[in-house]
């Protein structure tokens, strides 16, 4: 394990040279009273489990960090927890909306504050799961959302462009914003642009921290990435003999759901995530299953280069595990000591 901030604190350890001004203003967060246990990582590298095996032995809840499992009907896509798990451990920000619904970032951090804030009056740790790095990063950074209502007419234009266009567009008025999104996500580019014209202001700027009033654990797991491309490998082929064809075909089968919007359309929020999108193209008819599910094993690579740049391996404030062999005991080690600090 990498030393992290928490150790440095608790064990008494000197600072290393790459802890940064930015990350060491999250120093002070180690004071709070009220402990969060973040969960980070890339898809497949086992996050769920760890998180559900941690909580039910430290009587916690967890909140789901997933851009997905916020949508009811989108089950096998999102590896969304089964009802035995739930049953098992309570779980938040789950099924909240129907696929065709907005439900934007400000909603996710206003509903996982709540949940945070009622798992805490009732006792129990609450534990941050997921890999949407904007979604975490709201939750953890206390990150500024600008609140800019969406301009269904605007919208309608940037839809009307390819996503090359849309990213070369935000490039231009805001270089930061865009090293931050990633290309191929038209859904953020174009909230990203929506932002910039509503108010003159790069949205970059408008994104200020002001973390939380939690102290706050971070557990990173990783894998080398030869392990988790064989993990991301396994878990679609697993999605597509669990149904996610036929999830899939439900979903779009379903009024409203035969909308654009839904379907994938470029904005096209639910379903334009991964799985639904490249499995949508067979649905439609427009490439056969084999290629569908190659498509989509590898633009989860690609989605896991993205995650990396959000939860970086030289972030000192993640407590990073290689998980290629079994690191509860570790993990449970770290996680009981950062709770006797409460």
């Amino acid at each position: 394990m990498r030393v992290c901030e928490w150790e440095i604190k608790n064990r008494g350890l000197t600072y290393p040279h790459d802890l940064t001004h930015s990350n060491a203003r999250t120093l002070t967060n180690l004071h709070m009273d009220k402990p969060l246990i973040a969960i980070l990582g890339p898809t497949a590298v086992g996050k769920s489990a760890l998180a559900l095996k941690l909580a039910e032995e430290f009587r916690g809840e967890i909140i789901s960090a997933d851009s997905r499992q916020v949508y009811r009907g989108m089950d096998i896509g999102t590896a969304k927890p089964t009802r035995e798990e739930r049953a098992r451990v309570p779980h938040h920000l789950l099924d909240v909306v129907n696929p065709d619904e907005n439900f934007s970032l400000a909603e996710y951090q206003q509903h996982a504050f709540t949940a945070i804030n009622d798992i805490r009056a009732r006792g129990k740790i609450p534990f941050l799961v997921g890999g949407s790095g904007l979604y975490v990063r709201a939750i953890l950074d206390g990150l500024a959302i600008p609140r800019v209502a969406p301009d269904p007419a605007r919208r309608a234009q940037l839809e009307r462009m390819d996503a090359a266009q849309l990213y070369a567009r935000l490039q231009e008025l805001d270089r930061a914003a865009a090293e931050k999104i990633d290309p191929r996500n038209a859904r953020r580019v174009i909230r990203a642009l929506e932002v910039i014209e509503a108010t003159g202001e790069k949205i970059s700027a408008q994104q200020k921290i002001a973390p939380p009033n939690y102290r706050v654990l971070r557990i990173g797991l990783t894998l080398p990435r030869e392990k988790l491309y064989a993990r991301i490998n396994a878990r679609v082929d697993e999605m597509i003999a669990r149904g996610l064809v036929d999830e899939v075909r439900a979903l779009i089968a379903q009024p409203p759901f035969g909308s654009p919007l839904v379907q994938g359309g470029i904005e096209g929020g639910a379903m334009s995530g991964l799985g639904y999108r490249q499995i949508a193209s067979y649905v439609k008819g427009e490439i056969d299953l084999d290629e569908a599910v190659r498509v989509l094993k590898r633009d989860t690579r690609r989605f896991v280069h993205h995650q990396y740049s959000w939860f970086r391996l030289d972030d000192v404030r993640i407590c990073w595990f290689d998980v290629s062999e079994d690191r509860y005991a570790e993990i449970r080690e770290a996680v009981t000591r950062f709770l006797r600090d409460e």
